[in-house]
């Protein structure tokens, strides 16, 4: 049986990254995936192939809607979907690849197959076809990810009730595409179908969309997506789905939506099938989570969990994080992360952001803040590139004038966040961001005049 200084379950941001940071810093490292690719969920069915989509999709919107207000004539526009597919595959194959290639520079072994525990120091990988081979290990981590949430009335069938691993990939486009759930990614991959020419209906149980941000951002960005031709429906508990119509009630009265697909994008669940973590004798919590403590410890001194397995937001980049502090504390070095400022991003058309507290949770703290806010159609860049719609918010602490939060609506608010989280991160204040040079004309002006704001500075704005 092959020893191992680490064996990672899971290839996916969390635990790639941890096991490439782990070579790094000496370790003989094992990585474990069922999938014959590496990179996970989120390379293969998730973060990027969606991308590529909204990308391509994106284009398409500004050659036919926007264009000819730049002075280019195109004529008529059409898309071969087929092509589109195919780019989005070919851009997944790339990073993927490019991960394999890393893994072989780091002398990362990599194991492909089923993995579950046997003991509390050696795991079984089983794959499709051939014998299992049993490999022992110091140390464990957990990055198995997770899966989408399956609701018990609508029952995945991968034609017509579908995940987002489907929705990725669709031979043609659905007419009528009814989405249940109005979060990141059933508003990112509504907003694609419905750019190449799908009826797109969100259904969402909550009173609003992208519930987590402030009342403000989300009632702009609602009638943004209204605009673009999404209906948006809030407050409506979907009941079932029969004979390609949706039904749905809200305040005790029926509703229908007509769907030829329809996308359940109601969340996703940590995967913990079959992993044997009863053998380990690791623990689980109420939702079926890992259970680690501060330092991604589980229940087992020697096995560790990282990603959407555990606790907090389901993110790649807050896997990521957490999978290089448990290369760096089992190598004995000092590993940090600070949970308090994973951004959060829907790449939608405009974007939306956010890192720390919003307004309304702030607020609902009984915090004192003070509120710095900048519209997007101030801004010299934005006017120039036809970007306007959004705007920048920044919440600090009245006395301290700590940045405790920001919230972006805007092109490339992904983008534009990570300043935020910088100042942040050295617990900076609005003024330290209003006083930061920033290159003009560019959207980062924007986070300056929101910062300036804060103190009732702002230089472009009464």
């Amino acid at each position: 049986m092959e020893s191992f200084d680490l064996i990672v379950i899971g290839a996916g941001p969390g635990g790639y990254v941890c096991a490439f940071r782990a070579s790094q810093l000496g370790l003989k490292v094992a990585l474990i995936d069922k999938r014959s690719t590496l990179g996970g969920t989120c390379l293969n069915v998730g973060c990027i192939p969606s991308k590529a989509l909204l990308h391509s999709s994106e284009h398409l919107v500004f050659a036919r809607q926007h264009a000819a207000e730049h002075g280019i004539k195109l004529g008529s526009v059409d898309f071969d979907l087929a092509a589109l597919m195919k780019r989005k595959d070919a851009v997944v194959n790339k990073l993927v690849g490019g991960v394999t290639q890393l893994a072989k520079g780091r002398k990362v072994m990599v194991f492909t197959g089923a993995a579950a525990f046997t003991s509390a120091t050696t795991v079984s990988v089983t794959p499709l076809s051939g014998t299992a081979v049993e490999i022992a290990g110091k140390n464990i981590v957990i990055a198995t990810g997770s899966v989408p949430v399956e609701l018990p009335f609508l029952k995945f069938d991968g034609d017509t009730v579908v995940s987002s691993d489907d929705a990725i990939a669709f031979k043609e486009v659905p007419r009528r595409l009814v989405v249940v759930g109005g979060g990141v990614i059933g508003l990112e991959l509504g907003s694609v179908w419905s750019r190449l020419g799908s009826e797109v209906t969100v259904v969402e149980f909550l009173p609003k969309i992208i519930a987590t941000f402030d009342d403000d951002v989300v009632r702009s960005f609602t009638r943004i997506l209204q605009k673009q031709g999404l209906k948006i429906e809030v407050g409506a508990k979907v009941t079932g789905f029969s004979k390609g119509v949706l039904t749905a009630e809200r305040d005790g009265k029926p509703l229908e939506f007509p769907a030829d697909k329809v996308l359940v994008a109601v969340g996703r669940r940590p995967f913990t099938d079959q992993l044997g973590l009863d053998k380990a004798s690791v623990v689980l919590d109420e939702k079926k989570r890992v259970k680690v403590d501060a330092r991604l410890r589980t229940s087992v001194p020697n096995i560790w969990a990282i990603g959407d397995v555990i606790a907090g937001p389901m993110l790649a980049h807050k896997a990521e994080e957490d999978g290089v502090a448990v290369a760096e504390w089992i190598a004995g070095k000092a590993g940090h992360i600070n949970w308090d400022l994973v951004p959060g991003v829907v790449y939608t058309a405009p974007e939306v952001a956010s890192v720390g507290l919003g307004e309304d949770a702030a607020k609902a703290q009984g915090l004192s803040i003070r509120i710095g806010k900048f519209n997007l159609a101030a801004n010299g860049r934005a006017i120039a590139a036809g970007t306007t719609d959004g705007f920048v918010k920044i919440i600090a602490d009245s006395k301290t004038d700590r940045i405790l939060g920001a919230q972006i609506l805007g092109a490339n608010a992904g983008e534009l966040i990570s300043e935020i989280v910088t100042h942040m991160e050295y617990g900076g204040s609005a003024e330290d961001l209003g006083r930061t040079i920033h290159a003009h004309p560019t959207m980062s002006e924007a986070l300056k005049e929101a910062g300036l704001a804060v103190s009732k500075s702002a230089i472009h704005a009464l």
